[in-house]
C-alpha cells in the first residue's frame, strides 16, 4: 500500500517542523511549501530534510498552489504558513492580510479547482477572540479580533467553515492558544525572554526589554499541539477544535520561572519598554480544551513549568537559532 501524502505549508515554521516529525514518524511522504528567499531559513527542518519533499511556492501565488498540489496529489493538506507576529501585522497590514487571510482562500480554492478530496487543517488561533466575550473560550466563543493578524485569522476559519458547507470539502479548523519550544520564532515574548536570559548568564548583555508583562496566555508545547492537527484530519467528519492547555499564566510568571530556574531575579535585568505594547491590546486567553480531549483524545504532555524550562535549557545550550 501506497503511502499517505501530506503537504504542509509553512514547513520551515515552529509547528511545521514538528509536524513533519510526526507524519515522516507515521509513515507519511511528506511535500513541503516553502518560500523563495535569498536567505534559506530551514534550521527547523535540517535535521529531517533528507526526508523531506520541498516545492518552491506562495500562498499569494495562485498559480504556484494549483501547480505544486497537481504535482503532489496530497492526501492530507496543512495550512500553517502565515504572517504570524502579532505586532509586525500592525506595521504590515496588507501584507498580512494577503497572506494569511486570501492565502487560505487561495489554497482552498486551487483544491477544489483540481477536485481534490484531501482532508484539510487551517490553523486558527487564539488570537481571534481579541477581546475575549467569555472566559474561558470554546468553539463557540464569538470573536473579537484586536490585530490585523487575529482579523485575517477569522477571514480563514470562516472561508474554511464556508468550503466545508458550500463545497463539502473535509476541512477542520483549529484553534490554537500559544504554543511555545526551542523552535519558536526569536520575536515572540517566550523566546525573547529565554534568548535575552541565556545572553545575560553568558555575560553579553545586562537587560532584557519587554512590553505588557501583565498579558496572560494559554502556553502549551507545539509538538503536542502538532498532534493536535494530525488527529483531526483522521475523522470522517470535519470540524473546529480549541486546542490549549485550560491553564493561563502571565509575561511576569514566565520570567519568573524562567530565571529563577536559572538562579537570577529577572526585577535586576527586565525593562518595561512602551515600544512593544501592541495599539490594541489582548489582555487574557484562555482555552477549553474538553472538546478536543473528549472526540480527538488529545492531551497536552508538557506543562508550563517544564515547557519553560525545556526552552531556557536549548538557549542556554545555543540549540535555537
Amino acid at each position: 500500500m501506497a503511502a499517505k501524502k501530506a503537504f504542509i505549508t509553512g514547513i520551515t515554521g515552529q509547528d511545521g517542523s514538528y509536524l513533519a516529525e510526526l507524519l515522516l514518524e507515521k509513515g507519511y511522504e511528506v511535500h513541503g511549501l516553502v518560500r523563495r528567499s535569498s536567505s534559506f531559513n530551514t534550521w527547523r527542518i535540517d535535521h529531517v530534510r533528507d526526508h523531506l519533499i520541498l516545492h518552491y511556492g506562495d500562498l499569494v501565488d495562485q498559480n504556484s498552489l494549483i501547480r505544486t498540489l497537481e504535482g503532489v496529489s496530497p492526501d492530507e493538506v496543512y495550512n500553517l504558513a502565515a504572517q504570524s507576529h502579532v505586532k509586525v501585522s500592525f506595521e504590515m497590514p496588507e501584507y498580512t492580510g494577503n497572506v494569511t487571510a486570501l492565502g487560505v482562500l487561495r489554497l482552498l480554492d486551487a483544491l477544489r479547482e483540481l477536485g481534490f478530496s484531501a482532508r484539510v487543517y487551517q490553523a486558527g488561533s487564539s488570537e481571534m477572540y481579541g477581546l475575549v466575550q467569555e472566559t474561558p473560550q470554546t468553539e463557540r466563543t464569538p470573536f473579537h479580533p484586536r490585530s490585523p493578524y487575529g482579523v485575517s485569522k477569522v477571514f480563514g476559519h470562516w472561508t474554511a467553515i464556508n468550503y466545508r458547507e458550500g463545497y463539502g470539502m473535509h476541512v477542520s479548523n483549529g484553534i490554537l492558544f500559544n504554543h511555545e519550544s526551542p523552535r519558536r520564532g526569536e520575536n515572540f515574548v517566550t523566546r525573547k525572554i529565554t534568548m535575552g536570559l541565556a545572553a545575560i548568564k553568558k555575560g553579553k548583555t545586562r537587560e532584557l526589554r519587554l512590553g505588557n508583562l501583565e498579558a496572560r496566555r494559554d502556553w502549551g508545547f507545539a509538538k503536542d499541539y502538532a498532534e493536535a492537527m494530525w488527529l483531526m484530519l483522521q475523522r470522517d467528519k470535519p470540524d473546529d477544535y480549541v486546542v490549549a492547555t485550560g491553564e493561563n499564566h502571565s509575561v511576569r510568571e514566565f520570567l519568573e520561572e524562567a530565571f529563577s530556574y536559572a538562579g537570577l531575579d529577572w526585577r535586576e535585568y527586565v525593562k518595561v519598554d512602551p515600544k512593544y505594547f501592541r495599539p490594541a491590546e489582548v489582555d487574557l486567553l484562555l482555552g477549553d480544551p474538553a472538546k478536543a480531549q473528549k472526540v480527538l483524545g488529545w492531551k497536552t504532555r508538557v506543562g508550563f513549568r517544564e515547557l519553560v524550562r525545556l526552552m531556557v535549557d536549548a538557549d542556554m545550550e545555543g540549540q535555537g537559532r
